[in-house]
């Protein structure tokens, strides 16, 4: 009765509604380039040993260093050189000199001014520069291509015994696979917009299909003004850009599209005016409120971990689905009064009938039920059991530039036996009388370490402190790496009081450790959040139960397929010719985690709320089960290709990590529309019969809902399913 109500009093006074977010999308549009801008909250991990000693070393050490990589001038040198000959000294303290004065304040050390072995390979030909530059402000996840751009005009053409020099390191690497080129978040909403308009046209066969298009720009537009906003409080992580634009665009179009098809069906019906868009209100309206609550909490949820990044992420976060409720609730019904008989043209398609494909699909499942649900839970559970060897931290180096200038230094390095672990260093804190040298000295004798140094230069000391680097061989992403990074901390805190282990492979693990130590706290806090809000929109225990199992199996099965193909390599390097990465970036899960939790429950309410209609109106579930599918599978099945398309073409971007962020969420959003909610969703509501509806009278008291089932009891009873 209150949606209802609501719509009559937007439908009452069209004129308010329209000026009120056609002036917000106009304000949300001019400030779209400053919210973004606005966006400026680096990864940290308050507390952890690794953070506070990086935070540190950059206060300290004028911001070189710490959780930045460092940047690696590399040459190896003919058969007949020699790495102390004067004249490769001088050449080598000129490359040094180079990158000094591209690159001022920046704390560098090398062979030539230190003379220590750290910086040799075993046959003494190869040899390395490392340089931490003074940070880049502007850039919001502690890289700086410019320092790798500048750096490397700087050591163009140099030479060290006639050999050339090459600038390598994750920036580097990072400059010369293409990273930062690609389109903006907007202008990649935009072509998302492009591919779903195709979707939606061949979905509603007329113009209509423009009508979720316009509801996705209000909303996306609307949102980020309201974040710029919220950049006025407290900081906002730059994550919040991508939700904003591939949420923002998934759920706008969800909810119009699900409120826009009903309102078709019940014109079908015989309804019309403003009376078909009160009911469509009434029925698929009410799955959209409580479908974007659902997926606002699930984003919030995550304040629960204590991260400040990720609880801005969570306040972020929220606001997409939430505004996006808002429009379909207010803007949306407005349009269809106004526009929706006249877009409706050429009306090709009927909604009078449910799908008949979908309809024999879900009769088929019904009937083989028992098949269907071992199926489907036998391709999940094989894609979960592949989730539980997943490895977090960073990718392989080699995956992320193909070839270049820096993928040269960077083989050199691994040819050499240096190793690629050189490229994130151990930085190592010292603070009192305890001398450096010494810890350099313990550190170099751990096995997998390569070698270390505590270079005697001002840039590296500081009264009372010194800050020192141990080089590991093996990359921090393989097992090796892992394992010397334990024995590097365990070295460090035997070494004396005062000194602590920096550097990025630490911050890294305090990440991991704090995010998914954390990680079943937070789904807990979800799934009793969303049990009871689904229990009130079901009236059912069970339901909301298996929605939120399913949601969760959903997440597990996209976090295998990113095991398989990018950490194993059964499919990266045959589609995008990157090999194995041998562990996955640690946020990455995260972020597929909070886009499909939202986005799967979508769905889920969609074919639910239609499921518990179709029961209340007939009291068998077979029945609600096939004209459920009828008449949303199409809806959802569309829906999710919308996405699906958009995350294949993020996929096409130049950098490593977007492309396996991209394949978690479009392997999910495939596995979700498919497997599980046109397989075992039916298949499972079909097996239960009439304990789907149940919900006795003390829940359904504390809930504030009638109890359910809302037949008799005899005829339940008597119901064979």
């Amino acid at each position: 009765m209150r949606m209802a109500s609501l719509t009559r009093w937007v439908l009452a006074h069209k004129r308010i509604v329209v000026v009120f977010w056609v002036l917000l999308t106009l304000v949300g549009m001019a400030s779209a380039g400053s919210a973004t801008k606005a966006l400026k909250q680096k990864i940290s991990v308050p507390g952890r040993e690794g953070w506070v000693t990086n935070h540190q070393i950059a206060r300290d050490f004028h911001g070189t260093g710490g959780s930045e990589s460092p940047l690696l001038a590399v040459v190896t040198l003919p058969a007949a050189g020699s790495v102390d000959s004067p004249a490769t000294t001088r050449e080598l303290r000129a490359v040094e000199s180079r990158i000094q004065s591209a690159l001022p304040g920046t704390r560098l050390a090398g062979y030539a001014s230190t003379r220590n072995r750290a910086f040799l390979s075993s046959d003494r030909r190869t040899t390395f520069v490392v340089a931490y530059p003074p940070p880049d402000t502007s850039q919001a996840f502690e890289d700086n291509p410019k320092a790798a751009e500048r750096a490397s005009a700087a050591l163009a053409g140099a030479t060290v015994a006639g050999a050339a020099v090459h600038l390598t390191g994750f920036d580097a690497l990072s400059v010369q696979s293409g990273g930062g080129s690609g389109p903006g978040v907007l202008l990649e909403a935009l072509l998302g917009g492009v591919g779903a308009l195709l979707v939606l046209a061949f979905v509603f066969g007329s113009f209509l299909a423009i009508v979720p298009i316009m509801m996705a720009v209000v909303s996306i537009l609307t949102t980020f003004l309201v974040v710029w906003g919220l950049t006025t409080v407290t900081e906002v992580s730059p994550i919040v850009q991508f939700l904003i634009a591939l949420i923002g665009l998934g759920v706008s179009i969800d909810y119009a599209l699900l409120i826009v098809v009903r309102w078709r069906e019940e014109r079908a019906h015989g309804l019309s005016g403003d009376a078909a868009i009160v009911r469509a209100m009434q029925t698929a309206g009410r799955a959209v409120v409580f479908s974007g609550t659902t997926v606002a909490i699930g984003l919030l949820a995550l304040v629960a971990l204590p991260l400040p990044f990720l609880r801005s992420v969570g306040y972020g976060g929220m606001l997409i689905p939430l505004i996006s409720v808002l429009v379909a609730m207010t803007l949306l019904p407005v349009v269809l009064a106004k526009l929706g008989p006249r877009l409706d043209w050429p009306h090709i398609r009927d909604d009078d009938m449910a799908s008949r494909s979908w309809t024999g699909w879900a009769k088929l499942v019904v009937r083989r039920r028992w098949f269907a649900a071992a199926g489907a839970v036998l391709v999940l559970a094989a894609l979960a059991l592949a989730a539980t060897n997943q490895q977090l931290g960073n990718s392989n180096v080699n995956t992320i530039a193909k070839k270049g200038d820096a993928k040269q230094g960077l083989i050199a390095l691994e040819r050499s036996g240096i190793g690629s672990g050189a490229l994130v260093p151990y930085e190592v804190l010292v603070n009192g009388s305890t001398p450096p040298e010494r810890v350099a000295a313990e550190l170099a004798a751990v096995p997998g370490v390569h070698g270390a140094v505590a270079p005697a230069l001002p840039a590296w000391r500081r009264p009372g402190a010194a800050v020192l680097d141990a080089f590991s061989t093996p990359d921090a992403s393989t097992a090796g790496g892992r394992t010397t990074l334990d024995r590097v901390k365990s070295a460090v805190r035997s070494a004396g009081p005062g000194i602590h282990l920096g550097g990025r492979p630490a911050q890294d693990k305090d990440f991991i450790e704090a995010v998914y130590g954390n990680f079943p706290l937070m789904i807990a806090l979800i799934a009793l959040i969303t049990f009871v809000l689904l229990a009130r929109a079901f009236r059912s225990l069970l339901l909301p139960l298996k929605a939120v199992v399913l949601n969760v199996i959903s997440v597990g099965a996209a976090w295998g397929v990113l095991e398989l193909v990018w950490q194993r390599g059964h499919g990266s390097n045959l589609i995008w010719g990157i090999s194995a990465t041998g562990s996955i970036t640690a946020w990455i899960p995260l972020m597929v985690f909070a886009f499909l939790f939202g986005l799967s429950m979508d769905y889920e309410v969609f074919i639910l709320a239609r499921m518990r209609e179709e029961y209340d109106a007939t009291g068998s579930t077979d029945t609600a089960v096939v004209r459920g599918i009828g008449r949303t599978g199409r809806l959802v099945t569309s829906a999710a290709l919308i996405l699906f398309l958009a995350f294949v073409s993020l996929a096409s971007g130049p950098e490593t990590e977007i492309k396996v962020l991209a394949t978690g969420l479009a392997a999910g959003i495939l596995l979700d529309a498919t497997v599980i909610r046109a397989l075992l969703v039916p298949a499972v509501v079909s097996l239960f019969g009439r304990w789907n509806w149940w919900l006795p009278k003390a829940p359904a008291r504390l809930l504030r809902v009638e109890p359910s089932p809302s037949r008799s009891s005899r005829r339940l009873a008597t119901e064979l399913e």
